[in-house]
């Protein structure tokens, strides 16, 4: 009982944490004479909506000439609107968001039980507050796949944390099945099923389930476009795919030697900061399933081509990088640790307002 009114604390604060954070910017985007509504309801906002409508099946050329073809977005997210728009009437952008903010919350939920687990109830609760603040976790709340595939992974790894092998893979199976990063979900698992395997033998289910979703996808694309690497080809076309960081190293070497020499030394820094943090979830001896996740997304964020804005969205979902942070505030003062939270709670309202009402979520 007392673990669950910890639980609900940690929940309620992370809810007026995001609440206060929308309401920013909802706040800002009205000030400027700009429809709140209309911004959540652009970019990838969009081609979910049309999957969700209509089934895949739409390609745009751009002002670049590229044929952007909507089998880049994973189905669930866009299955999920169609449900939601069924039950409650609402269009599938709006069912999108609301997906969005049901999910975050059991994300939130997730990630202060596994901090609990493995440190304790105030990391639980510093944790699922610095995941509340992630300058860029405003698309925790709009019409994105990026809440629901960070609980899905979150509730896999729980699982996991509690040798429930089997349903551990068939939520993997699912996060499978949200995103691209979705791979990182079954490595992990899959991973850590086939040595659990050595005393059980039924977690190999749990071992072999845990890539389909994502595997089966990839094959459906394939079969749709009659290549084998069909859904990469669709990457390549929109700009992304792995390159081994050559695209992003050019980008900051660019802002290094321009009048945004300012900004390259803030992504450097950035990503030393990074990397520090996953030496740490390292040295902490985080359990198994959680590095390989954690160092998958790490080294996809900074391997892959793309909108190099939207990079820190690849991190959205790697909650372990938290846990350092949050044990380092929980040895602080109450008073220190409320200015610290309170301070980069300013900071993510109006970083995700700009963001939004500038290049967003590409």
């Amino acid at each position: 009982m007392i673990s669950l009114v910890k639980l609900a604390k940690a929940l309620l604060l992370f809810a007026g944490v995001r609440i206060f954070v929308m309401g920013t910017f909802v706040a800002i985007a009205t000030w400027k004479g700009r429809s709140a509504h209309e911004i959540l309801s652009r970019w990838d906002a969009q081609w979910y909506r049309r999957i969700a409508e209509g089934g895949y099946g739409h390609v745009v050329i751009d002002y670049e000439s590229r044929r952007l073809h909507d089998y880049a977005f994973f189905p669930l997210f866009p299955a999920l609107e169609r449900v939601f728009n069924f039950f409650t009437h609402l269009t599938a952008v709006d069912s999108g968001i609301l997906i969005s903010c049901i999910a975050s919350i059991f994300a939130a939920a997730g990630i202060y039980k596994i901090a609990e687990k493995l440190y304790g109830a105030r990391i639980g609760l510093i944790s699922v507050l610095l995941w509340a603040i992630i300058p860029i976790g405003i698309v925790q709340t709009i019409s994105y796949s990026d809440s629901l595939f960070t609980a899905l992974a979150v509730w896999a790894f729980y699982a996991a944390l509690n040798s429930q092998w089997m349903l551990a893979g068939g939520i993997a199976f699912f996060a499978g099945l949200t995103r691209p990063v979705g791979i990182a979900v079954a490595v992990a698992i899959f991973v850590t099923a086939l040595l659990a395997s050595v005393k059980n033998y039924r977690n190999w289910v749990g071992a072999f389930v845990a890539p389909l979703g994502w595997l089966g996808y990839i094959l459906y694309v394939a079969a749709k476009t009659h290549n084998l690497f069909g859904y990469f080809k669709t990457q390549s076309d929109w700009g992304n795919g792995f390159d081994g960081g050559v695209s992003f190293t050019r980008w900051i070497w660019k802002l290094l030697n321009s009048s945004n020499l300012l900004n390259g030394f803030a992504i450097l820094i950035a990503i030393s900061a990074l990397i520090y943090l996953l030496i740490l979830t390292y040295k902490e001896k985080q359990p198994l399933a959680l590095l390989i996740f954690t160092t998958i997304l790490v080294f996809i964020s900074l391997t892959t081509a793309g909108a190099f804005g939207s990079k820190p969205r690849y991190l959205l979902p790697a909650f372990p990088l938290l846990f350092p942070l949050a044990s380092r505030l929980s040895r602080r003062t109450t008073l220190f640790s409320f200015v610290v939270l309170l301070l980069f709670t300013l900071i993510a309202s109006f970083y995700g307002a700009h963001w939004l009402l500038g290049s967003g979520p590409l």
